[in-house]
Order: C-alpha cells, then structure tokens, then sequence
C-alpha cells in the first residue's frame, strides 16, 4: 500500500532579536530559495511571505521529514545563502525556535490569503502580537517570556 497524507503546516520563524532586516527588494529571492529547498525535499509550497522581521511559509511535507529537521534545514540552509549572497546585509542569524501549525483542507484558501496578504496585515498587527494570537488560534500553551 502506498502512503497518502494531507497535512498542511504554516510554519514561522523570525529574525534574531527581530530585526527588521528582510528588505523587500530582496525578498523574492529569499523565497525562491526558500522554495527550491521544499521542491529538493519533496515538499509542496503553497505559499511563502513575510516581512522584515519574520516569514511564513505555508507548505506539504513529505511524509518521510520530520517538521523540526525541515525547519532546522530551512534555516541553516538561508542562513548560509543570505550570508553568501550578501542580499541582507544586516542579517545575522534567524531567532532560535519557530512556530509550526497545521490546518485542514478547509482552511488551505485561507492560510494561503493569509500568508500572501503580510504586508497588509501587519499595517494593524506587531509580529509579536501575530504570533501570539496564532499560538493561541492553535490552542498553544505558552511562556511570554520565551517569546522575547
């Protein structure tokens, strides 16, 4: 029998300290890394966005990868490309730790509206604040002070 899942994870993560230093003009290669690195594991990207201080990525994995080694191998793998190609500047590293959330077929359209509509929502909203709510959406227990 072959194996079929259908999990969707948003998963987010932000810059160390939360500097706000993705600068948009170089975003896109940001994510078109990003989404070569899903496509060489066999994930399906949905969608990926942010802004200066954090990203979102809303994707499949493949049943075989274990979430924490897909992001693990996210942010090392940027980590490096970011330094190399010099495209931030003023970026020195991704805050340890993330957020991984799943959701269901019903909601695919609207995590994907969520994920590509950032930069508007976070004209009313702080990273912080987001977060918070999503971790609370998800019925996520938690430590404010592990989130500074």
């Amino acid at each position: 029998m072959s194996n079929y899942t259908q999990i969707y994870w948003q998963i987010v993560f932000s810059t160390k300290y939360r500097k706000p230093v993705l600068l948009k003009e170089n975003r896109e290669k940001l994510f078109k890394y990003i989404w070569g690195i899903l496509k060489n594991k066999e994930c399906v990207l949905y969608r990926v966005n942010g802004i200066e201080d954090h990203i979102h990525i809303f994707t499949h994995v493949h049943p075989t990868i274990a979430i924490s080694d897909l992001i693990k191998d996210i942010k090392r793998a940027t980590n490096s490309y970011i330094k190399k190609s010099n495209i931030f500047p003023e970026f020195t590293a991704w805050q340890k730790g993330y957020g991984a959330f799943t959701y269901s077929t019903r909601e695919k359209h609207t995590i994907i509206n969520y994920v590509k509509n950032q930069e508007e929502h976070h004209n009313t909203i702080s990273f912080i604040d987001e977060y918070k709510q999503l971790l609370k959406d998800n019925d996520v227990d938690f430590d404010e002070n592990h989130l500074l």
